[in-house]
């Protein structure tokens, strides 16, 4: 390669001079170009930073208290109502069960009707047992023929043995004999009776008044003493079955620690049945008894209440749930429920102070009543506590709150 020569002020260079200047001049503007960026890059990182910083504190303390509603607590004498599933049944219930084997040959009453006491409901064919008493008076009188010819005896063998006549052996052996005729009779006589009711037991009776159930028994089977053929049941008044826990029990025997206390109580209860459909059984019920013992299997104790039923509107078997005012709770303190956090088994409330500052407080919580309820501990009367917002609240929180009506007790 053959050099070219250049002229320029410096003087005259070749090619190869040239390029060499060249490299060296491109090499220092890169590097003082790399310089600039990282330089200017520092600065910009610097000023978003400070900027984005002073944005936040700027953005925070802009950012308005939030809106709360809240409510007062409330201090009132407040009833206490308890409400517990019931399962109706009879006052009486009657199962009908033939006394004697044999064939029903009749049935004597309209199912599902009204019946009364020793109506007969069924019958069961009669004329074995007819043939059966038949013979047993039979036997009654062959043996009051051998009590009359051993009575003979007695009476012809008597002053033969005063005059030595006979032996008195056989004046003894004659007595025996008219005594054991006299028992034979009676043994007769009371197989007679045996037979006669017997015969009465063809005629199946209801041994209550009431509601006759479908039979279970038709016309033409065999039925025996362990067959039921039907149930009567008493339905005025009807019962109605309810539980309660073993701790609720407790509390009411610690409210009316005397039996007379309780049983004064158990007097003053009214109770209210509500039907299946919602509505409410127009007729009071009261209290009917207790159990004897507490179930050991779920802890609770089985109660019974009178309600009455002229109309025998209700029928066993029916559900509904009984409702009573238990006792009256003096001077609770009332929130809504809603405003109340349950939290892994604990109760808490946010309070808001003079300041406007949310508290959050443990509470413990007694029964509910309506949209209320009743805090045991935890609260002061006509502190305010929030009823709307209780999530976006944090303890310390500054809050803006409205202060809203509590809801109805009964809504």
């Amino acid at each position: 390669m053959r050099s070219q020569w250049h002229i320029s002020r410096s003087g005259i260079r070749s090619s190869t001079q040239v390029g060499r200047a060249n490299n060296s001049k491109g090499s220092n503007d890169c590097r003082n170009f790399a310089t600039t960026l990282c330089v200017l890059g520092c600065a910009v990182f610097t000023f978003l930073l400070l900027s984005g910083c002073g944005n936040k504190n700027v953005s925070a303390a802009a950012s308005p208290p939030p809106n709360v509603q809240i409510v007062e607590v409330i201090e009132r004498d407040v009833p206490v109502y308890h409400e517990y599933l019931a399962t109706l049944d009879g006052f009486v219930n009657a199962q009908i069960q033939p006394q004697v084997s044999g064939y029903l040959i009749k049935q004597n009453y309209l199912e599902g009707a009204l019946v009364g006491k020793n109506q007969v409901l069924f019958k069961i064919d009669p004329r074995p047992f007819q043939a059966i008493v038949d013979q047993a008076k039979a036997q009654v009188a062959q043996a009051e023929a051998q009590l009359g010819k051993t009575q003979l005896d007695v009476q012809r063998d008597t002053p033969l043995a005063k005059e030595k006549a006979i032996a008195q052996s056989q004046l003894d052996n004659d007595i025996q004999a008219n005594l054991a005729a006299q028992a034979t009779v009676q043994a007769d006589k009371a197989a007679v009776e045996q037979a006669e009711l017997n015969l009465e037991f063809t005629n199946v009776r209801s041994l209550i008044d009431g509601v006759a159930g479908i039979a279970s028994g038709q016309v033409g089977n065999l039925v025996g003493p362990q067959i039921i053929l039907t149930t009567v049941s008493q339905l005025e008044p009807i019962k109605a079955y309810f539980t309660v826990s073993e701790q609720q029990y407790l509390a009411f025997v610690k409210r009316n620690p005397t039996v007379a206390a309780r049983e004064a109580r158990q007097r003053q209860f009214e109770l209210d049945l509500i039907l299946a459909d919602g509505s409410i059984y127009p007729r009071k019920g009261k209290f009917y008894a207790a159990d004897r013992q507490v179930d050991i299997q779920t802890g609770a104790i089985r109660l019974a209440a009178l309600f009455p039923n002229p109309s025998n509107v209700l029928r066993p078997g029916q559900f509904g749930r009984v409702r009573f005012v238990s006792y009256t709770r003096t001077g609770a303190l009332l929130v809504p429920q809603k405003a109340v956090v349950e939290l892994q088994g604990s109760y808490q409330v946010a309070v808001v102070g003079n300041d406007n500052k949310v508290t959050l407080r443990t509470v413990k919580v007694g029964e509910r009543t309506g949209a209320m309820w009743i805090v045991d501990e935890g609260l002061k009367p006509a502190e305010r506590v929030v009823v709307e917002g209780v999530q976006k609240v944090r303890d310390g929180m500054l809050v803006h709150p409205t202060l809203v009506n509590a809801p109805a007790e009964g809504n």
